[in-house]
C-alpha cells in the first residue's frame, strides 16, 4: 500500500504521510528541548501514537511502542535516520554537489545487508583494547581542563565549555588518528551537521552549514587516504589493513564510518558530560554519596541518560502496512521515535519523574536504541562520563551549578544539549 497524496493544508515537508490534525498537538513542539518532557507525558497519557502534520511524522512515545518499533527493523527500516529534516534548499544543494559531498551513514541510517555486513567489521575494530588504551590519556586530558578552570580567580566556570566540550572531541580524534589541534574544525563540522540533518533551517540558513560539510566530508576523505599511504595505530588504519586483507568494505563507507562516528563520538558525549554534571552537581545529597562512594558513578551514569539523554528522538520508515500501540500506521509513513518520552514512562520507570541515581533499573533506559542499530560507541561514551565524575568528585568536590533551573538547551528534533553549564565552587 501507498501512501496517500497530503491535503494542500498540510505541512509541505510531510515526507508524504497524511493523518489527523490533533489541535494542539498536546503541548509538543519538536524542536524545543529546554523542557518536553510535560508535554511527553500528555502524549503518553492521551494520544501515545500522534500524526504531526507539521513535520510529517508519526511520534510515538510509549516504551513498549519504541522498543518494539527498534526491534522490527525488517518492518521498521532506519534508512530516514540521517536524512534532513527540511529538504535541503538549491544553494545548499549546490554548494553540496559541487563540493564532491556524497557522505552516507557509517551505521545509524544503513540496513541489512549492508548494515549487517559493515557493523560486523568496524566492531571488530572498535575494541575493549582500543578503550583501554584510551583511558589514561582521557584521564590526563580530564585532569588538566579541571585544572584550568579551577584556576579562574572568580570561581566561575562553565563544565560544557570548559571540560565536555574537548575531552569527547579529542578522544574521537586520537582514536580515528586525527590531529588533536583540529577541535574547532571538527565542532564546527558537527554543529552543522546537526543543524542541517535535524535542525528547522530555511534555505538561506542552511548555506554556510552545507560549505561545512563540504569541508567535514573532504577531511573524512583524507583520513582514509592518510590510512592507506601512512598506517598507524587507529580504527581508520585498522579498517584499511581489514580491507587490504580481504574484508568487504569500500574507502567510501570507511569515510561514511568517520563521518557518523566523529559527529556521534563527540557530539553525544559532550553533551552526556554536561548533563551528568549539570544533574549531579545541582543534587548535593547525590553528588556527596558520589563523592564518598566513586563505586556508584557507573549506575549514576545510566539514570543520567535515562532521565536526560543526549538523544530524546530517533526516526524510522515503515516499509508496509503496521500498528504501532494500536494504531494503524501505513506503508511508507515516517515514524518520530520520542526515546526521551519512553524514559519516563509510569510503566517502566516507578516514579519516573524523579533522579534517583540508585534506580534498580535505570539501565533499561532506550537512550542508546534497541536491537540491530544499538549503538556501537555505548561503552566509549560511559568510559569517558565516568572518568569525569571521577576526577571531578576527586580533585573538586565543592563544584556545585548556578542557577540550574536557568539552563537552557538548543532547539533541534533529536538531540537534547544544554548550551551552558554554570558552575562555581569553594576556595
Amino acid at each position: 500500500m501507498s501512501v496517500p497524496t497530503p491535503n494542500a493544508t498540510g505541512c509541505p515537508v510531510a515526507h508524504g504521510a497524511v493523518g489527523p490534525a490533533p489541535g494542539d498537538h498536546h503541548g509538543y513542539q519538536p524542536f524545543a528541548m529546554t523542557d518536553p518532557f510535560p508535554s511527553y507525558a500528555r502524549l503518553r497519557e492521551e494520544e501515545p501514537v500522534m500524526f504531526d502534520e507539521r513535520v510529517g511524522y508519526w511520534v510515538v512515545s510509549r516504551y513498549d511502542d519504541i522498543k518494539a518499533v527498534f526491534d522490527d527493523w525488517q518492518t521498521f527500516s532506519s534508512e530516514n535516520a540521517q536524512a534532513p529534516v527540511r529538504e535541503r534548499g538549491p544553494e545548499a544543494s549546490r554548494i553540496m554537489k559541487e563540493g564532491g559531498f556524497t557522505a552516507y551513514s557509517g551505521l545509524s541510517a544503513r540496513v541489512p545487508p549492508d548494515h549487517t555486513r559493515i557493523r560486523a567489521i568496524v566492531q571488530k575494530a572498535f575494541t575493549p583494547r582500543r578503550y583501554k588504551a584510551l583511558e589514561p590519556a582521557i584521564r590526563a586530558n580530564v585532569d588538566r581542563l579541571i585544572d584550568r578552570m579551577l584556576a579562574d580567580p572568580d570561581r566561575r566556570g562553565d563544565v560544557f565549555r570548559d571540560i565536555a566540550y574537548e575531552v569527547p572531541t579529542i578522544t574521537i580524534l586520537t582514536l580515528i588518528g586525527e590531529d588533536t589541534d583540529r577541535i574547532d574544525d571538527y565542532k564546527r563540522w558537527s554543529d552543522s551537521r546537526g543543524a542541517m540533518t535535524w535542525g528547522d533551517l530555511t534555505d538561506e540558513e542552511q548555506v554556510p552549514h552545507a560549505r561545512n560539510l563540504v569541508e567535514y566530508w573532504q577531511a573524512c576523505l583524507a583520513l582514509v587516504e592518510k590510512a592507506h599511504r601512512e598506517g598507524g595505530d587507529n580504527l581508520v588504519a585498522d579498517l584499511v589493513r581489514d580491507q587490504d586483507a580481504g574484508a568487504e568494505i569500500t574507502d567510501h563507507e570507511i569515510a561514511s564510518v568517520c563521518y557518523s562516528l566523529l559527529f556521534a563520538g563527540h557530539e553525544t558525549t559532550t553533551t552526556l558530560i554536561s548533563n551528568t554534571l549539570r544533574l549531579l552537581l545541582a543534587d548535593r545529597e547525590q553528588w556527596q554519596r558520589l563523592v564518598e562512594e566513586p563505586k556508584r558513578i557507573p549506575a549514576a551514569i545510566d539514570e543520567v541518560l535515562r532521565f536526560s539523554g543526549s538523544i530524546v528522538a530517533w526516526r524510522r520508515k515503515a516499509l508496509a502496512d503496521a500498528t504501532v500501540g494500536g494504531v494503524a500506521i501505513p506503508e511508507g509513513a515516517e515514524l518520530l521515535l520520542l526515546m526521551g518520552s519512553a524514559n519516563r514512562d509510569e510503566s517502566r520507570f516507578e516514579e519516573p519523574e524523579r533522579f534517583d541515581i540508585a534506580r534498580p533499573n535505570a539501565r533499561e533506559h532506550l537512550s542508546f536504541g534497541f536491537g540491530i542499530h544499538y549503538c556501537l560507541g555505548n561503552m566509549l561514551a560511559k568510559l569517558q562520563a565516568r572518568i569525569v565524575v571521577e576526577e571531578v568528585a576527586a580533585h573538586a568536590p565543592t563544584l556545585t551549578t548556578v542557577d540550574a533551573d536557568a539552563i537552557r538547551f538548543g532547539d533541534n528534533l533529536s538531540f537534547r544539549a544544554p548550551t551552558a553549564v554554570p558552575v562555581t565552587w569553594e576556595k
